[in-house]
């Protein structure tokens, strides 16, 4: 029996997270809207291959595109990126408490060998 399973926004967003060239792209709509064209610019790759990058990220909910006349811009859309930062958050705080308590530990063993 073959299970299919859907991904989760979560899982989408990570996974569209995992490319190099998307992270860039990302990074650069963090500065305003872009076309293709502009977005393709500093990559060594067709604008087709752009493109599908932008499926991608747009499937992840990651970047909307408008349709301005000819101008297709994309546009970033932080709320996947709000949801990753919360689901890191509670690990954060866990590696915080353990180092914590690891540093207590490690500070009274060395009080107790003076």
């Amino acid at each position: 029996m073959v299970i299919h399973m859907v991904p989760d926004r979560l899982s989408q967003t990570l996974a569209a997270l995992a490319d190099p060239t998307r992270r860039a792209i990302l990074a650069r709509l963090a500065s305003g809207e872009a076309s293709v064209s502009e977005l393709a610019e500093p990559f060594d790759m067709s604008q087709p291959a752009v493109s599908k990058h932008l499926k991608v990220l747009e499937k992840a909910g990651l970047i909307t595109r408008g349709r301005k006349a000819q101008y297709r811009p994309c546009k970033l859309d932080p709320g996947p990126l709000k949801d990753v930062a919360a689901w890191l958050e509670h690990y954060r705080q866990f590696w915080d408490e353990s180092l914590g308590r690891l540093e207590a530990y490690l500070l009274a063993s060395e009080e107790e060998k003076k």
